[in-house]
C-alpha cells in the first residue's frame, strides 16, 4: 500500500493493511524460471537469465580527451609517487643502501607529479578557452566559432552560385556565347 492509499484509508489497521499487501506481489516472485525465460531484452531472447541492469549509453563524457588523457597520466605518476616515497620510508626505517637514491628519486618524482597536476589544469583552461563556451570577452571561442559560420556561409554560398548557374543551362559557364 502506497503513502496516498495510507492517507485515503486511515481507518485501517496495520493488521488490515499487511493482510491486504499480502495478496499483492512483486512481478517476479511466483513465476516459475521457465516463464522467465520467454522474456526478451532488446529484442534478444534470453533462456534463464535476467541482468540485474540494463546499461545505458552516457550522453557525453565528463571531460573532453585531452582532459581526460591529462588526468589519467597525472594519476599514473602519483600513484608511481606513491609508491616511490612508501619504499624510501621503508628502506630507511630497514636502514638500507638503497634508502638514499628512493628519497631523491621520492623528490623528483614529487616534482613530476606537481607538473602532472598542473598540465591537467591548463590542458582544461585551454580547451574551454578554444572550444568551451566560455562567456568572456577574452575567450578565443568565440572568434572562432563566429570564422567557421562566416566560412560556412561562404562555402554554402558559392555552392548556391554554382547550383543557379546549373538550372540556367551554363554547365559552369558564367557567360553564354
Amino acid at each position: 500500500m502506497g503513502t496516498a492509499e495510507r492517507r485515503r484509508a486511515p481507518e485501517e489497521s496495520v493488521a488490515e493493511r499487511s493482510q491486504a499487501g499480502r495478496g499483492q506481489r512483486a512481478p517476479d516472485r511466483g513465476i516459475p524460471a521457465q516463464a522467465r525465460a520467454e522474456e526478451s531484452v532488446h529484442g534478444e531472447r534470453v533462456h534463464g537469465y535476467r541482468t540485474l541492469w540494463v546499461e545505458e549509453p552516457a550522453r557525453r563524457h565528463p571531460l573532453p580527451d585531452p582532459v581526460r588523457t591529462a588526468a589519467v597520466r597525472a594519476v599514473l605518476v602519483i600513484a608511481v609517487t606513491l609508491v616511490q616515497a612508501m619504499v624510501a620510508f621503508l628502506c630507511t626505517l630497514a636502514g638500507s643502501w638503497l634508502a638514499f637514491p628512493m628519497v631523491i628519486s621520492s623528490v623528483a618524482s614529487t616534482v613530476a607529479a606537481t607538473w602532472a597536476v598542473v598540465d591537467v589544469w591548463v590542458t582544461r583552461q585551454v580547451w574551454n578557452q578554444r572550444n568551451g563556451v566560455v562567456s568572456e570577452p577574452s575567450s578565443t571561442a568565440r572568434s572562432l566559432r563566429r570564422e567557421r559560420r562566416a566560412r560556412r556561409r561562404e562555402e554554402r554560398a558559392s555552392l548556391r552560385e554554382q547550383e543557379r548557374i546549373r538550372r540556367r543551362g551554363g554547365a559552369g559557364q558564367l557567360s553564354h556565347s
